[in-house]
């Protein structure tokens, strides 16, 4: 049974499942495999620290699209 040692807490807990269907892509994308038996201690760190950025940097720019589009509409 894997250890999740994991002590972050989501502010908005509904989204915990769009992340982790994030995590899957990116790792997809990035030709990460991720192990079947749901232990990623064997996994090398470069591999996880790519996934992780790249994850950082998609919702960055989700959040800058949507800024954008917000401030589009306040100077209409």
């Amino acid at each position: 049974m894997p250890n999740n040692r994991n002590r972050n807490q989501l502010l908005v807990p509904q989204c915990a499942q769009a992340l982790e269907q994030l995590k899957f892509e990116i790792a997809q994308e990035l030709g990460i495999q991720f192990p079947k038996d749901g232990y990623y201690g064997n996994m090398i760190t470069r591999e996880t620290g790519q996934i992780g950025g790249n994850i950082t940097r998609r919702l960055v720019q989700m959040a800058e699209q949507q800024i954008a589009g917000q401030s589009a509409q306040f100077n209409r």
